[in-house]
């Protein structure tokens, strides 16, 4: 059984060549950071697996790949780069991997927060430009987060901000019970919050999930951090309450087009700080997600 790390960048390919062991099955290791969709059947026949870190999978071109029965995609958002169910009705199974970054991904989540409450991107953009713009922060000891969604990221978000002498309340979609954090119905946590993190799994039922009504519930100046997905937003609607002042910043890690193609309306914003889909990538997640993924094809193979 052979496979096909098929996006590998130099930070991964590394990690990989670290963690892999000679009781692995074969992966071969294509440095390439963007795979085009046609290339895909020519680039994976004779492989039974394959790695993807970012690459789109049309279902279209995967059925061209008779030989290909598993997608190992290295993180939990599979759904933005391909059909699942579509791709098991051709006979080829997702394995996705959850829980390898949650540290990293609620300090990232975090630093964003701290980032839009003290107005760092548009000072640093001003100072490299010989301007001196004092932003007036916010202070948020004493302030809340809301958490929406409650998996493992927003756990580790909780336990920081709580550390930081935030309230920390939530809405799941299933009833949970975690120390320290309030849950609440959703219209409760979006009216009380300082801030807002976004923490759900894309599908079907969150797509487009936080609208211009849920928007219109915030109060007004309130910021909002996504790490989760960009298409659980609103992409529209947040412009709007972006403008607005309804939402007072937006620091966004996720976006619906990736990379966020130029020039973008977020993009002429003051009021959004943007990273590029990092909020995962440390040496120590990737580690973790790499073995992970070695391990599930070691699964498949004895399967």
């Amino acid at each position: 059984m052979k496979g096909l790390f098929l996006d590998a960048n130099p930070v991964l390919t590394t990690v990989f060549h670290q963690v892999k062991t000679a009781e692995d099955p074969q992966v071969d290791v294509n440095e390439q950071d963007l795979v085009s969709a046609t290339d895909l059947p020519r680039m994976l026949a004779g492989y039974d697996f394959m790695l993807d870190d970012h690459s789109y999978l049309p279902t279209s071109a995967l059925a061209l790949c008779p030989q290909l029965k598993h997608v190992i995609f290295l993180g939990t958002g599979a759904r933005s780069y391909m059909n699942p169910e579509e791709l098991q009705e051709i006979g080829i199974s997702v394995h996705i991997i959850k829980g390898y970054g949650d540290i990293a991904v609620a300090e990232h989540t975090i630093a964003l927060m701290w980032a839009a409450a003290r107005g760092l991107a548009i000072m640093d953009r001003s100072m490299r430009h010989g301007a001196w713009i004092r932003s007036e922060g916010v202070q948020l000891t004493g302030k809340t987060i809301g958490l929406i969604g409650y998996g493992g990221i927003a756990a580790e978000v909780a336990r920081i901000a709580s550390g930081s002498g935030m309230r920390v309340i939530a809405w799941n979609r299933t009833p949970k019970v975690a120390p320290g954090v309030e849950f609440l119905p959703l219209e409760l946590v979006l009216a009380q919050s300082d801030v807002v993190s976004v923490h759900l799994l894309l599908n079907d039922e969150t797509r487009g999930f936080l609208s211009t009504e849920h928007f219109a519930l915030l109060r007004s100046g309130a910021i909002l951090v996504n790490t989760a997905r960009g298409a659980i937003l609103d992409e529209g609607a947040l412009l709007v309450a972006l403008k607005s002042g309804r939402i007072g910043h937006a620091a966004l890690d996720v976006f619906d087009e990736e990379p966020l193609p130029h020039p973008h309306p977020l993009q002429g914003l003051d009021n959004v700080t943007l990273s590029a889909h990092s909020a995962f990538r440390t040496p120590e997640a990737n580690e973790t997600l790499l073995r992970r993924a070695l391990d599930i094809a070691r699964s498949v193979q004895s399967a």
